[in-house]
C-alpha cells in the first residue's frame, strides 16, 4: 500500500518514462526491472514530503521535487532523440532452417495430445515473410508474370511454398486445439493465395502457345470442291494428312509449366490444376478446329443445310479428323507426358478426357451427317465418313483408356451402322430409278443413254471404296440375319475375291457382288426396252452396242468392278455385242448387196441391160440413203467405230468391185455408164468412212 501511494505521487512524465522502460526491458529481459528502474523509484521515494514538517522544509522538499522533474525531463528528452533499438528484420533463410527443423521433430516425436505445445514465434515470421513475397508477385495492379522471374527468385519461391504445404499439413493435426486453430487457418491462407497465384500462372503459360503451321496455313484456305457425281469427271481421291507441329511452348515456358503443375500437386491442388490444364487445351484444340474450317452445327442445322454446303463441311471434317488422329492427339500425349512426366496417371487422364471430348465433338457432327435424308449423290461422302470412322479410331486406342476406347468403339459402331443402312438403302434406290426411267423417246442417233452413263459412273466410283461396300453388305446381311440365326454365309475376304473372278462358277459370290449384278441385269433391261422405241431395226443395234460398248469400257477400265462381275459375265456381254453387230450389218448392209445378186441378169446366155440397169439405180438410191441417214448416227467410241466402218468396207466394196468388174462393160462408155455406175469402189469407201460421225451429211458423193 505505502508503496502504491508513492507512486501515485510521481510526476506523471515520470511514470510514463518508467512504463516505456518497461516495455522495452520487458520485451528483452522477460519484463524483470533492472538497477536504474530501481534507482528511479527510490529517488522519487524520496521526493515525498514529510507528514508533518514545516514550511521551509515543505520548501526545501519542492526544490527538490523541482529539481528531480528537472532530471527526468532532461531523461525523456534523451529518450525521443536517440530511438530505443529494435530487432533487424527476420532472415527467409534463417526461418525457413528452422521451419525445416520444426517439421521434421514435429513429424518425427511422439505427441501429447491432452496438452500440445505452443506454436513458436517464427511460424508465424515465415508466414509473414512468404506472404509478403506474394503480395510483391501477386499485386493487383502490376503483377509480376512468372516467367519473368529470376531462376534463383523462383526456385526460392517454390522452396517456401513447399514449406508452406509441408507445414500446413504437419499442424493439420492439431486443427481442433485452440491454440493451433489461428496458426492453422493462418498458414491454410497463405498456401490458398500462393496456390491462387501458381495457377493464374499456370492459365498463363498454357495459353501462350504458339499456333501451329498448319493452323496458320489453313486459316485462309478454301475447302475442296464438291465431288458430287458427275459423268464427266472422275473419283474424288481423298487428300493427304497434312504434317502438323505439336503445340509449341518454348524450352523455358515448358519448364516453368513443370515446376508450376508440380508445385500444385505437391501441394494439394491437383484437382485445380487439372481443371486448368483440361480447360486451356481443350480452348486450344478448338480453336485449332476452327482455324481448319470446322464449325459447330447443331443437329437441326446439319438436316437444314444444302447438299452443296453440307459436302463442304463433311471434306473439312474428313481431314480434320484423320489429322487430328495423326498429329494433334498423339501431341497432346507428348505434351502432357512432359509436363506431367513425374505422374503418368494424370497425363493418361489429361490426354484421354482431352481426346474424348474433341472427338465426341467430331462425332455429332457425323451422327448428325448420317440422319439427312438419303440420296444417291450422298454415297461417296458417307462411305468417307464410314471408312474414317473404322480407321481412325484403333489408331487412338494407345492414347486412350480402355473405359474411353470402348465408350467411344460403342459410339462410332452405332454411327456407322447406320450409315451402312443409308448406303444400302441408296443402291435400292438407284434400283428403283433404273426401274422407273421408262422415258418413250428414243436417243437420237442411237447414242449412248444418259441412264447408262450415269449408272456405269457412279458403279465406277462405288467400285472405288470396292472393300467398305463389302464389309458394309457383308455386315448389314449379318445384322438381318441375327434374328433367324442363320448369320452370314458370306466371309469376306478382298484377296480371295481377286482370285474368284477368275473362277466364276466355283467362286462364292459376295453380297455386293449379287448387288452389282441386280443392278447390271436391271440395267440391261432397261436399255433392251429403250432399243424397242427405235423402228429403224439397224439404229436399235447401233443403240445397243454403243451402250454395251460403253459398259464394258467402264468394267475394263476399273479393276475393283471386273474383279466383282467376272470373266464369264464379260464374256457373255461381250456376245451380246457380237450378235448385235451381225444383226446391223444383216439389216442395212446384207439388204444392200442383194441388189449385186446376178440372179435375173441373164437370158438365153446375154445381159439384160435392162434389169443390170435396175440393179444400179436401185444400189445407188440405196447407198445413198444408208449415207445420208447413218452419217448422223452416232458412235462414240473410236474403237467401235472404226471397227464398223472396217467391217462396212470388208463386206460391201469386194462385193461392190466384183460386180462392178463383171457388167459395167455392157454400159456405153460415156454418158450412159456415168449415168449408171455413180459410185467406184473408191467411192464407196470415202462415204463409209463417214458414216457415224454424228452429222447430217449429203447424198453419196463420188469423185469428180
Amino acid at each position: 500500500m505505502d508503496t502504491e501511494r508513492e507512486k501515485s505521487h510521481i510526476p506523471e512524465k515520470s511514470q510514463s518514462s518508467v512504463s516505456r522502460n518497461n516495455e522495452n526491458d520487458g520485451k528483452h529481459e522477460g519484463h524483470q526491472p533492472d538497477s536504474d528502474q530501481k534507482d528511479e523509484i527510490t529517488s522519487a521515494e524520496a521526493a515525498q514530503p514529510p507528514p508533518d514538517g514545516d514550511a521551509e522544509a515543505k520548501q526545501d522538499n519542492v526544490a527538490a521535487v523541482d529539481s528531480e522533474m528537472d532530471i527526468k525531463e532532461g531523461e525523456d528528452s534523451c529518450e525521443v532523440k536517440i530511438p530505443d533499438s529494435s530487432p533487424s528484420p527476420p532472415d527467409l533463410n534463417k526461418v525457413s532452417e528452422e521451419i525445416d527443423q520444426y517439421i521434421s521433430n514435429f513429424s518425427s516425436s511422439k505427441r501429447d495430445h491432452s496438452n500440445p505445445p505452443d506454436v513458436p514465434i517464427f511460424v508465424e515470421q515465415f508466414a509473414i515473410l512468404v506472404e509478403a513475397k506474394i503480395k510483391d508477385y501477386d499485386s493487383g495492379d502490376t503483377p509480376v508474370k512468372w516467367s519473368k522471374l529470376s531462376e534463383q527468385d523462383s526456385i526460392s519461391f517454390l522452396d517456401s511454398v513447399n514449406r508452406i504445404f509441408r507445414l500446413s499439413t504437419a499442424l493439420s493435426e492439431f486443427s481442433s486445439e485452440y491454440k493451433y486453430g489461428y496458426t492453422v487457418n493462418r498458414i491454410g491462407g497463405v498456401l490458398q493465395r500462393a496456390m491462387s497465384y501458381f495457377e493464374e500462372e499456370f492459365k498463363s503459360l498454357l495459353e501462350d502457345h504458339k499456333l501451329s503451321a498448319s493452323d496458320h496455313n489453313n486459316n485462309d484456305s478454301k475447302p475442296r470442291q464438291s465431288t458430287s457425281l458427275n459423268p464427266n469427271q472422275d473419283a474424288p481421291e481423298p487428300g493427304p494428312v497434312e504434317e502438323t507441329n505439336s503445340p509449341a511452348y518454348s524450352e523455358e515456358n515448358l519448364s516453368n509449366l513443370i515446376r508450376l503443375s508440380t508445385a500444385m500437386i505437391v501441394g494439394g491442388y491437383e484437382t485445380e490444376c487439372r481443371l486448368v490444364y483440361f480447360v486451356a487445351r481443350r480452348n486450344a484444340l478448338e480453336e485449332s478446329l476452327h482455324k481448319h474450317g470446322f464449325e459447330k452445327h447443331s443437329i437441326d442445322d446439319v438436316q437444314k443445310m444444302h447438299w452443296e454446303s453440307l459436302e463442304r463441311e463433311i471434306v473439312a471434317w474428313l481431314k480434320i479428323f484423320r489429322q487430328y488422329a495423326a498429329v494433334h492427339f498423339p501431341s497432346e500425349r507428348k505434351l502432357s507426358d512432359a509436363i506431367f512426366s513425374d505422374y503418368p496417371l494424370i497425363s493418361e487422364s489429361l490426354v484421354s478426357s482431352l481426346s474424348r471430348n474433341m472427338v465426341i465433338q467430331l462425332l455429332t457432327f457425323s451422327k448428325a451427317v448420317a440422319m439427312t435424308k438419303r440420296a444417291a449423290e450422298k454415297l461417296f461422302k458417307f462411305l468417307d465418313i464410314y471408312e474414317v470412322l473404322r480407321d481412325v479410331l484403333p489408331t487412338l486406342e494407345s492414347l486412350l483408356s480402355v473405359e474411353i476406347v470402348d465408350e467411344l468403339k460403342t459410339e462410332t459402331s452405332l454411327i456407322r451402322s447406320w450409315f451402312a443402312e443409308s448406303m444400302i438403302s441408296i443402291f435400292g434406290e438407284l434400283e428403283n430409278s433404273i426401274k422407273a426411267d421408262s422415258g418413250k423417246t428414243p436417243v437420237p442417233g442411237g447414242a449412248v443413254h444418259p441412264l447408262t452413263r450415269y449408272t456405269m459412273n457412279y458403279l465406277k466410283y462405288a467400285c472405288e471404296y470396292k472393300d467398305s461396300l463389302e464389309q458394309v453388305f457383308r455386315e448389314h446381311q449379318k445384322i438381318d440375319r441375327v434374328e433367324s440365326a442363320t448369320g452370314s454365309e458370306f466371309e469376306y475376304n478382298p484377296e480371295s475375291q481377286v482370285k474368284n473372278a477368275n473362277n466364276d462358277q466355283t467362286a462364292k459370290q459376295s453380297p455386293f457382288q449379287l448387288q452389282m449384278m441386280k443392278v447390271m441385269d436391271l440395267l440391261d433391261g432397261n436399255l433392251d426396252a429403250k432399243s424397242k422405241l427405235y423402228k429403224d431395226i439397224s439404229l436399235s443395234s447401233i443403240f445397243m452396242m454403243n451402250n454395251g460398248r460403253y459398259i464394258l469400257q467402264k468394267i475394263k477400265g476399273s479393276t475393283e468392278i471386273n474383279s466383282l462381275m467376272g470373266d464369264t459375265w464379260y464374256r457373255k456381254k461381250s456376245s451380246d455385242l457380237r450378235q448385235y453387230h451381225k444383226c446391223y450389218q444383216r439389216e442395212t448392209w446384207g439388204k444392200l448387196l442383194s441388189c449385186l445378186h446376178p440372179e435375173g441378169l441373164n437370158a438365153n446366155g446375154k445381159v439384160v441391160k435392162p434389169v443390170l440397169k435396175e440393179k444400179f439405180n436401185i444400189f445407188n438410191k440405196m447407198f445413198d440413203e444408208i449415207h445420208k441417214t447413218q452419217s448422223s448416227w452416232v458412235v462414240s467410241d473410236e474403237q467401235l467405230q472404226s471397227e464398223l466402218r472396217v467391217s462396212i468396207s470388208n463386206m460391201v466394196i469386194p462385193a461392190y468391185r466384183s460386180f462392178l468388174g463383171r457388167f459395167s462393160s455392157i454400159f456405153t462408155p460415156g454418158r450412159q455408164t456415168q449415168k449408171y455406175v455413180k459410185y467406184q469402189p473408191e467411192d464407196i469407201e470415202t462415204n463409209i468412212d463417214e458414216l457415224f460421225d454424228g452429222n447430217a451429211a449429203p447424198s453419196g458423193r463420188r469423185r469428180v
